[in-house]
């Protein structure tokens, strides 16, 4: 077992909040305090950001082959751990262990990728109007990065960014989530003991305001990712046209999945049910708006019913478990009133819409199916983050595209069908940076993550992620003569 530090990591060291402050992490499948973790401010941030300013001008020098192979002695770290790095997230934020397990293979795979990816920052040439003049372009690191990243996936979240960050040859200053700061001081701790220079990464714990603004106002900071909600993706946009820092942003969803009659519906209840109940439906991707044809949607219903009431909600540590707990009493709160409000709305509920009965601790909720919805419904138009499932039919495909579409929202849409014709139409039509055809997990190392819209900007994973972290320099060289 490897002994691991939860403390704040900077400069190479694991240090408590320069304020002394600290903050007592629940369990919220039990409701019990875990332990004490530093809880600071912007004096952190700030310290922090020296260390990776003074840290970035070795490291961006680096060829990204010796960055490289830091990055695939992390991925290796995790591969022999994922027990243990799982078990932390589970405690953290509820999610079944499984689905912990897999997170941490995907960091595993995230920084396996960009250590390879990095070899392959290409520059050209560009042909000249005159003689004895040479156009070059190449690309360099950005500089100093800062990532906000969200709890209900503690280390994706953040080590998509930092991958592509590191390999990139930047110099990062990670902020976690309160809820869940465990999970990425255990990804520091990854990179630390696999050799990378001390100031390279670096993770603070604290209040989310100063330390945003802290980063905000430092010139050196010169990118920021962040995961979370539209409002504080707005107030970053605001924040950054001080100092023109760049920016990355994965905000919410409100992901429409239309299901089409020529598909197997028994098959595709189960799918997307497995999808949209994972985590809690605490997904951004999450599928939430169904709209099913009108010739399947009682099949639909029906099938949905069954199968959600077989769903076995418990503490995300038990193997039997399939839904784990929200991750705090007000995240709890939210789902109930937003149920209750569409109750009142005259949707109803077919099954779930409760706490499970005999359960006393913890921020559970039942899987939760709902029919009768209409798009005016907030039901319909905010995001839940939650095991609830509205559905809705339709007839014409012209007309559910639009309605799809009808959100402020453009982070992911799901399409079933067996039809090539109304596939091709549908993903052309639908206004989302990322559509799943017969597809139900948009997401993957190799290729772009991100939204349109009010769900963001920029792109993660990928050669488009690594190339976020990059600037373009073009370089004229004239008055060559033989």
């Amino acid at each position: 077992m490897t002994n691991l530090i939860f403390k704040q990591f900077i400069n190479g060291e694991w240090v408590d909040a320069a304020n002394g402050g600290t903050w007592e992490l629940i369990n919220p499948a039990t409701e019990e305090i875990m332990m004490s973790v530093p809880f600071g401010d912007a004096a952190d941030a700030e310290a922090a950001i020296d260390a990776a300013a003074r840290a970035f001008p070795d490291w961006s020098q680096k060829t990204p082959y010796a960055r490289a192979e830091v990055l695939m002695a992390t991925s290796a770290w995790i591969k022999a751990r994922l027990d243990e790095l799982a078990r932390i997230t589970t405690e953290e934020c509820g999610k079944p262990f499984v689905q912990s397990r897999a997170e941490w293979q995907t960091a595993a795979a995230l920084f396996e990728w960009y250590a390879e990816e990095c070899k392959r920052v290409y520059g050209r040439i560009i042909p000249a109007r005159k003689p004895g003049r040479r156009i070059l372009v190449t690309h360099q690191p950005i500089g100093v990065v800062g990532t906000i990243t969200a709890w209900n996936f503690p280390v994706y979240n953040a080590v998509r960014a930092w991958a592509a960050a590191l390999a990139a040859g930047c110099t990062v200053v990670g902020r976690p989530s309160e809820f869940t700061p465990r999970t990425l001081m255990a990804a520091a701790q990854a990179l630390h003991e696999s050799g990378i220079p001390n100031g390279v990464i670096n993770v603070i714990n604290g209040d989310a305001d100063s330390m945003g603004k802290a980063m905000l106002k430092d010139a050196r900071l010169r990118k920021m990712h962040f995961t979370g909600s539209t409002r504080v993706g707005k107030l970053l946009m605001q924040g950054a046209a001080e100092t023109v820092t760049q920016l990355s942003l994965e905000l919410g969803g409100n992901a429409p999945a239309i299901i089409f009659p020529d598909v197997n519906v028994e098959k595709t209840v189960r799918m997307a049910l497995d999808v949209k109940y994972r985590n809690a439906g605490q997904v951004c991707i999450a599928p939430q708006r169904f709209y099913v044809h009108s010739k399947i949607v009682e099949e639909f219903i029906d099938h949905a019913v069954t199968l959600s009431e077989n769903y076995k909600v418990g503490n995300g540590l038990e193997k039997t478990t399939e839904i784990g707990p929200l991750i705090n009493a007000r995240q709890l709160e939210r789902v109930e009133a937003m149920v209750a409000t569409a109750q009142q709305e005259g949707v109803e509920i077919l099954t779930g819409g409760s706490r499970p009965w005999g359960v006393s601790k913890g921020y559970f909720y039942k899987p939760t199916v709902m029919s009768g919805i209409k798009q005016e419904m907030q039901i319909w138009n905010d995001e839940i983050f939650g095991p609830v499932l509205p559905i809705t039919p339709f007839d014409d495909v012209e007309q559910v595209i639009q309605l799809a579409n009808k959100t402020e929202y453009g982070l992911a849409a799901y399409v079933q069908t067996n039809d090539m014709n109304t596939a091709i139409y549908a993903y052309e039509h639908l206004e989302f940076g990322m559509v799943g055809i017969n597809d139900w997990l948009p997401s993957t190392p190799e290729a772009p993550f991100g939204g349109v819209k009010q769900s963001g900007m920029d792109r993660e994973c990928g050669a488009e992620g690594l190339e976020s972290y990059l600037e373009t320099k073009t370089i004229y060289i004239g008055d060559l003569s033989p």
